[in-house]
């Protein structure tokens, strides 16, 4: 009962993923409620998904790319358009099935739901439960408990309902075995190279095919209009250095908000469980659980054995029934009204919960205590300088969006103000791709690259506004340099474009020669000086280096007949292969087996879901705002 899921370690890493990053499901009821006309984003059925919902999904997805990629994380990658609709494509995901796992009355009881939370390695303390870690967790997410275990029990009941989809997927051993001698099948080839570099000196490109291939193809030659840009960024965290808080401050707010760090009574207790099974049989588990107690009552210092021969807690049972510490609201009720009603080493009577009958003892008791100042002034001087710098971010971006446009010939008058720096940016292209956009930083944005080649920027010399790239970050840029669009002039391509046909028209006669080797192998003619014989196969196409298209050819190759002869194309090269043995493994490998079994299982798993899902966007009416997915402006 109490160790449901801790033995699972797939979940507990789930729910790890949960503590310390951004949650994937929504977990309060308004959420999957009407928001309002004209805050929706999209629709499932008679559920909406909000602008505001979505903008949150998109901090924490943010949050959760930051934590993953460092320093190479790029704010206005989230503008990317891609990104957005993956973002709301998930959220849509995860809204049909809370309406199916609502639909089919999947959820998590609370029983079940403490027993999760108080076994989450990152919730404890030398291994057992904390409350004030648990408490410390929720303050650093900004949730408040309710709201935290709303959304970890539907995201448990979400699990319930993607695991049931995946504990369908099924591969049989024949069908894995199978695959297996597919994969470990080994071909015998040698090879011959016809290589495009020696027809090179025999080519001789016309300078009319040379211009007529420059004619044709302009736009390759096309150099994009270009800008040098300076910019500067204000940021939350740019300003957060700039922010101190006094010993008297932290002091004040230890003081004004003590309760916050109480450390709540926690106790230790083991049990032996009895467990009921329906109405029916109630009175047999009472009658077994009152021989146990009068067992126990003749010899109370055998609890830990008594545990392991009758409870039937198979978390605990091993253990001598021990839960380790807890603090309330981690049991349910009358079982944690019996705890905490006991004094240390006491044995209960029979207390009666939902799950069965209980023999308690209380091993040890925690008494609550107030954390000191030393233990969590850290914690109160982060908190207390990051509401600074939010207040201080919030003042300074208006007067930042003022000056940048008040004094449109320069961004020194901000830099001065808010000790900020000017940043410079090599050479940008206008409509670069996002790819291109996204390797740029915060000057990425694609409303910033946009204003930097307005007119008012181009030719006026004049501050981009102040745009908003990521929350809590805006930036404002001006140009530096400007080169016009221009097309290279024929004579400075002449050379590439004469370079890259021969290369063309080598390659052609390659595989033009390469065929007609092919053609002469097939009736009979071996004349080639083949390669040393090497074997592969699909398990070992890595190691052998072989170009994809090489492989491919060698195993669709027809070896009914051998020798058996294919030709390929790779890069400067046609390639002839002459295949002269198949093999099958006499013996399969039983760990190969068992890992390809698990490995298509998990894709089989994958593609049910992926159908799963499909299947449920066409049974609901999805209907999506494209306009409102595209990135805010600020106004």
């Amino acid at each position: 009962m109490f160790d449901a899921v801790r033995n699972n370690k797939r979940i507990v890493q789930i729910f790890l993923g949960l503590i310390t990053l951004p949650f994937a499901f929504w977990g309060i009821d308004s959420y999957i409620r009407n928001s309002g006309a004209g805050r929706d984003l999209a629709s499932v059925g008679d559920s909406k998904i909000s602008i505001p919902q979505f903008e949150q999904a998109l901090r924490e997805r943010q949050d959760q790319m930051r934590q993953s990629m460092g320093a190479s994380f790029k704010p206005e990658m989230m503008n990317l358009p891609e990104v957005r609709l993956g973002i709301l494509n998930s959220l849509i995901d995860q809204r049909l099935l809370l309406q199916e796992a609502a639909k089919n009355r999947l959820m998590m009881s609370d029983e079940a739901l403490r027993d999760f939370i108080s076994n989450v390695p990152a919730l404890q303390e030398n291994g057992k439960f904390s409350m004030s870690r648990y408490e410390s967790v929720l303050r650093s997410q900004g949730m408040s408990q309710p709201q935290f275990e709303a959304r970890v029990r539907q995201d448990l009941t979400l699990q319930q309902l993607v695991g049931t989809i995946g504990s369908s997927a099924f591969v049989s051993s024949t069908q894995a075995e199978a695959m297996l001698r597919l994969q470990s099948e080994e071909r015998q080839f040698s090879e011959f190279r016809i290589a495009s570099d020696q027809f090179a000196d025999k080519i001789k490109i016309e300078t009319a095919a040379v211009q007529k291939f420059y004619d044709e193809n302009k736009s390759r030659f096309e150099i994009p209009e270009q800008v040098k840009a300076e910019y500067v960024v204000l940021s939350l965290d740019a300003l957060l250095p700039q922010v101190t808080v006094s010993d008297t401050e932290i002091k004040a707010w230890f003081e004004g908000h003590q309760d916050r760090y109480q450390q709540a009574e926690e106790r230790r207790a083991s049990h032996i469980l009895i467990q009921t099974n329906g109405d029916t049989g109630k009175e047999k588990a009472k009658a077994k659980a009152e021989e146990v107690l009068k067992e126990l009552q003749k010899a109370p210092a055998r609890f830990a054995d008594l545990a392991k021969q009758y409870s039937q807690d198979p978390g605990s049972a091993q253990k001598g029934g021990d839960l380790g510490f807890f603090g309330r609201g981690m049991m349910v009720k009358p079982f944690e009204d019996a705890v905490f009603g006991q004094k240390e080493g006491e044995i209960s009577g029979l207390v009666e919960s939902d799950f069965g009958y209980h023999i308690i003892k209380v091993t040890g008791i925690k008494a609550a205590k107030q954390r000191p100042l030393t233990e969590v002034r850290a914690e109160i001087e982060g908190e207390l300088k990051r509401q600074a710098a939010t207040r201080k971010f919030a003042e300074a971006a208006e007067s930042f969006n003022n000056m940048v446009y008040e004094q449109s010939d320069s961004l020194q008058p901000v830099v001065d103000k808010f000790k900020l720096k000017i940043q410079q940016s090599g050479w940008l292209q206008k409509n670069a791709d996002p790819q291109t956009l996204a390797a740029l930083g915060p000057l990425g944005n694609e409303k910033v690259v946009t204003a930097l080649f307005s007119e008012d920027s181009v030719k006026n010399k004049r501050n981009t506004e102040a745009v908003e790239v990521a929350p809590n970050t805006l930036i404002a840029a001006r140009v530096a340099e400007h080169v016009a669009a221009s097309t290279r002039p024929f004579e400075s391509v002449k050379g590439d474009i004469e370079k890259y046909l021969k290369a063309q028209e080598a390659q052609a006669q390659a595989k033009a020669a390469g065929e007609a080797r092919l053609a002469e192998l097939i009736k009979g003619e071996d004349k080639i000086a083949w390669s040393a014989t090497r074997s592969a196969s699909r398990l070992q196409a890595r190691q052998l280096q072989l170009p994809p298209a090489a492989l491919q050819a060698i195993f669709k190759a027809d070896v009914q007949k051998l020798p058996a002869y294919v030709g390929v194309s790779v890069g400067n090269v046609y390639a002839l292969y002459k295949i002269t043995k198949v093999s099958q493994p006499e013996k399969i490998d039983e760990n190969q087996l068992k890992a390809l079994r698990a490995e298509y299982g998990s894709i089989v798993a994958q593609e049910d879901l992926s159908a799963y899902l499909s299947s449920l966007r066409a049974r609901y009416k999805i209907d999506v705002n494209k306009a409102a997915l595209e990135p805010r402006e600020r106004q």
